[in-house]
């Protein structure tokens, strides 16, 4: 693991393949608990492409100086991601 937010990423590799490809991320909060929203694609390797892009909400907790994965929630479609921005933003207008 990593002792700087800044360099935690979901990149995977198997067998020198990039399996979990990082195309973004945006640190949401920083200190003891970190929370992270990743953008990403997973490799398919039965078509030898990467799929659509994915979206991932990590937390991490820094212990001993070295930030430790926590808990996760993928965010599977961009149908599913649209569908939690409208709610949201319709929740933050009604205050």
């Amino acid at each position: 693991m990593s002792s700087d937010a800044n360099d935690l990423t979901i990149n995977y590799e198997e067998d020198g393949t990039l399996i979990v490809k990082e195309l973004d991320k945006e640190i949401l909060s920083k200190g003891a608990w970190t929370t992270i929203l990743f953008r990403y694609q997973e490799f398919n390797r039965g078509k030898g492409e990467y799929g659509p892009e994915k979206y991932s909400i990590r937390r991490y907790q820094k212990r001993s100086g070295q930030y430790l994965p926590k808990s996760k929630f993928n965010i599977s479609s961009a149908a599913q991601a649209k569908k939690i921005v409208e709610t949201l933003s319709r929740w933050l207008e009604e205050e």
